[in-house]
């Protein structure tokens, strides 16, 4: 096996064959003729030393061996530096004046990132925030691999991947009630037990404070889901349900609920900044790390009565 002279278009046309189960697909996409992506196969079947490609000819579809399925893991990474530094080019020769591509999700959005875009153009007025919201902490992370952002925030722990990250939030999960409700009064959650049978909204994607509650809740009751933060208040305001959200979910202004805190018995979300290792940083970027930390801290506040 020898790698070494393969280039980045044998890698792609394999990516395109993968994905098409068709070279003549795979040639459409790419813009080459289908005798070309024939012989960029080969040629990487040759450097490889194993066949990537089960051919089972007439109009079956072709698909990847499990060597070519393998070879393909390791070239995504490599698309991935490449489209990473192609970005780093960019973001030198923009300097000060370019565009910052900041990843945030719905809490940050509504409580977090109002007041530091007003801070943060005040001191860098010629650096223009591009914001992209996603409800998967995932898909932020792997644009932010991928080049496609400079900075993210995301929860810790975070997936494996190239990356680094400074905490800027310990943020503690409450139970939201309608004001109504008999527990409204109370001044906090009760013992997790109590919460067995109960109606809760919640989200889609299994995860905290869900997979905490489950063998902690006897008979944990999900009602709804739902990847949009309005919906469950709306639907806990309504009478409809209870919900364990983190308290920056939580409007302070909002009479129609009340957050009841649980304190330390369900560990709080951490919340962090995150760049990419292996990329440049900007002078912008750091600032906006910075001004994210003081932002959240002054978001910080007990839930609302």
């Amino acid at each position: 096996m020898n790698l070494s002279n393969v280039e980045l278009r044998h890698f792609t046309a394999l990516e395109a064959v993968g994905r098409t189960r068709s070279f003549a697909a795979a040639a459409r996409d790419l813009g080459y003729t289908q005798s070309a992506i024939s012989q960029q196969i080969a040629r990487l079947e040759q450097a490889a030393g194993e066949r990537l490609v089960e051919r089972p000819g007439g109009p079956r579809p072709v698909s990847l061996t499990d060597a070519g399925r393998l070879l393909l893991r390791h070239a995504d990474a490599i698309v991935a530096q490449l489209d990473a530094a192609q970005a780093d080019m960019a973001a030198l020769a923009a300097g000060a004046a370019g565009p910052l591509r900041v990843g945030i999700f719905q809490s940050v959005g509504a409580r977090i990132l109002p007041g530091l875009l007003r801070r943060f153009r005040e001191a860098w007025p010629l650096v223009e925030v591009r914001v992209r919201e996603e409800t998967d902490a995932a898909d932020l992370l792997r644009l932010l691999e991928h080049g496609e952002l400079d900075l993210t925030f995301a929860d810790l722990p975070l997936l494996e991947g190239p990356f680094e990250w400074v905490e800027i939030l310990r943020d503690p999960y409450v139970l939201l009630v309608p004001a109504g409700d008999e527990l409204a009064g109370r001044d906090s959650a009760p013992p997790l037990r109590e919460l067995a049978g109960v109606p809760l909204v919640t989200w889609r994607q299994l995860g905290e404070p869900e997979t905490y509650l489950r063998g902690r809740v006897p008979d944990l009751n999900v009602s709804f889901r739902s990847d949009d933060n309005g919906t469950l208040i709306g639907l806990v305001a309504e009478g409809l349900g209870y919900a364990v959200v983190p308290q920056l979910v939580v409007n302070p202004r909002n009479p129609a609920y009340v957050a009841l805190p649980f304190g330390n018995r369900i560990p709080p979300r951490h919340l962090a900044m995150v760049w990419h290792r292996d990329r440049y940083r900007s002078a912008a970027a750091d600032a906006f790390i910075e001004l994210s930390s003081e932002s959240a801290a002054s978001t910080s506040q007990p839930p609302a009565r």
